[in-house]
């Protein structure tokens, strides 16, 4: 069983900015590629961010492009996402995801999930 553990959400007004961070201990971190996704209450769980096992490729939905900035350490099995500019529409129960592969493929879908954390901007 994979344990992926969010922190960093919260509380932010319109244009602030937060770091959510997933910890995802094991030996075999670096061997993923990471995501993630985001849902409100009442609609689908809809992809934000995905980075490759080095980090040297991403993929963001075009909602957060040039706004959220996601990276990973592996060093510290951590992975991040780096919000800044932040609207009212993004807020939502944020969830870390590791993909069964190593790289991003079109299509691909997590195998297992965090938690969730929330985000809350107020307008």
């Amino acid at each position: 069983q994979v344990q992926l553990v969010e922190s960093g959400g919260g509380l932010v007004q319109t244009g602030g900015s937060l770091r959510l961070s997933c910890l995802a201990p094991g030996r075999t971190f670096s061997s993923n590629a990471m995501g993630w996704f985001r849902q409100v209450p009442g609609k689908e769980r809809e992809f934000v961010a995905a980075i490759n096992w080095s980090g040297g490729v991403t993929n963001y939905a075009g909602s957060v492009k040039g706004r959220f900035t996601i990276s990973r350490d592996n060093a510290k099995n951590t992975v991040y996402l780096q919000m800044n500019s932040l609207k009212p529409e993004d807020t939502a129960v944020y969830y870390c995801a590791r993909y069964p592969l190593a790289t991003l493929v079109t299509g691909g879908r997590p195998d297992y999930w965090g938690q969730g954390t929330q985000v809350t901007v107020s307008s």
